[in-house]
């Protein structure tokens, strides 16, 4: 079967959706797969999600419980990151919060967070710290096992890709990302692929 548009113009096409494909990576949504623990019991080693990038450009205030795709902080890149990668972790508190962990709990404004989203009570101690106008504080579920803002400080607004949105692999567990309590394994390396 043959076609009657010149091959020019099918190739013109082809290059339009190519084109339209990557700018909506670029943009607007982009896959992702997990390749730590960190997030345990949230997010799944090799799970592989979809990471919204509108809202963090329009400047949507990003609200604790949301996960967020970041770039490395200047502490991390410091210590030897590549810049150029991306870590995943759960925002905690924002703008303005004083933010503590005491006695394994996580405190925000004085109050203990409800949900923490944690797997587990934290066996670290961060003292209060409020934190500065664009700024976020992360941590990773898998707070044991997580280098995240309780050793690095708070992460700067700018640095954020995206938030996670929506789990596609495996199948199982197709669906929106929030806290899930099933266990896993725990794993300090939170690099996204």
């Amino acid at each position: 079967m043959g076609s009657d548009r010149p091959l020019w113009r099918r190739l013109v096409e082809l290059l339009a959706w190519v084109g339209l494909a990557l700018a909506l990576r670029l943009w607007v949504v982009e896959p992702r797969w997990i390749p730590s623990g960190s997030m345990l019991p949230t997010l799944q080693l090799q799970d592989r999600i979809l990471v919204e990038k509108v809202r963090p450009r329009l400047g949507v205030p990003l609200k604790p419980g949301t996960v967020v795709v970041f770039r490395p902080p200047a502490a991390l890149v410091a210590a030897g990151y590549d810049p150029a990668a991306a870590l995943i972790k759960r925002v905690v508190a924002g703008p303005g919060d004083q933010v503590e962990v005491r006695g394994g709990q996580l405190l925000r404004n004085g109050a203990a967070v409800d949900p923490d989203w944690a797997a587990e009570p934290m066996n670290y101690q961060l003292a209060p710290l409020v934190l500065p106008p664009q700024a976020l504080l992360v941590l990773g579920d898998n707070r044991n096992a997580s280098l995240d803002s309780h050793l690095w400080g708070p992460l700067p607004r700018q640095q954020v890709i995206g938030t996670a949105v929506w789990r596609y692999w495996p199948l199982q567990r197709f669906g929106p990302i929030r806290f899930s309590p099933t266990a896993g394994a725990p794993d300090a390396d939170e690099q996204l692929g």
